[in-house]
């Protein structure tokens, strides 16, 4: 069943701070519903990102692929998620990384004035801006320790934390280009945990 973007976009604000009618309605204004088809690329790497997006229905992956060929997957963004490059968005740079779709998707797209309009004082300056920023920036570095410093099955366990309904919903191959492991290290993983549930 096709989900109303902008209904999906409204109960998460709601959800975090209070936006008066007269808000929302400039807010729903920045934004671009536009479906996504599996595989449809919203930008390349090296391209400037023109968007961000904030996924009302489906996934959304950002990645790069590396000079032998091999996706390495930065982040996830399934529904009540947002993904853009940032600072190709609001600099108007050659972005780092690719989005596509991982499955068929409803999406909002955004551009550079959604963070700079006058009018939403609700969403620019509030409690939850910084909040949002500092948690993107928490995710990423924890992201970064555990690629890093822990095995294999640690990261297995925080991308279900994480992304709790992408588990069974994702084939195994994307699930482990995220982690930075094979598609055999995963299904290991996943048997020696399934032998471990009592």
């Amino acid at each position: 069943m096709k989900t109303d973007p902008y209904t999906a976009l409204r109960t998460y604000f709601e959800q975090r701070t209070a936006l008066s009618e007269a808000e929302f309605g400039v807010l729903r204004e920045l934004f671009r519903p536009r479906t996504l088809r599996r595989h449809e690329v919203l930008h390349t790497a090296g391209e400037v990102a023109r968007h961000g997006a904030f996924v009302a229905q489906g996934c959304l992956r950002a990645f790069v692929v590396d000079a032998q060929g091999k996706e390495h997957i930065l982040q996830f963004a399934p529904e009540q998620w947002w993904i853009a490059d940032q600072h190709s968005l609001s600099h108007h740079a050659p972005a780092l990384f690719a989005i596509d779709a991982v499955e068929d998707s409803e999406v909002l797209l955004y551009d550079e004035l959604f963070y700079h309009h006058p009018n939403l004082p609700a969403v620019r300056d509030s409690e939850m801006s910084l909040t949002m920023l500092t948690n993107r920036i928490y995710a990423m570095q924890q992201r970064l320790v555990l690629l890093l410093s822990a095995p294999a099955k640690v990261r297995y366990l925080d991308f279900i934390h994480t992304y709790p309904t992408l588990a069974q919903r994702l084939p195994l191959r994307l699930i482990a280009a995220y982690l930075g492991i094979t598609p055999e290290s995963l299904s290991r993983v996943r048997h020696e945990l399934a032998h471990e549930r009592p």
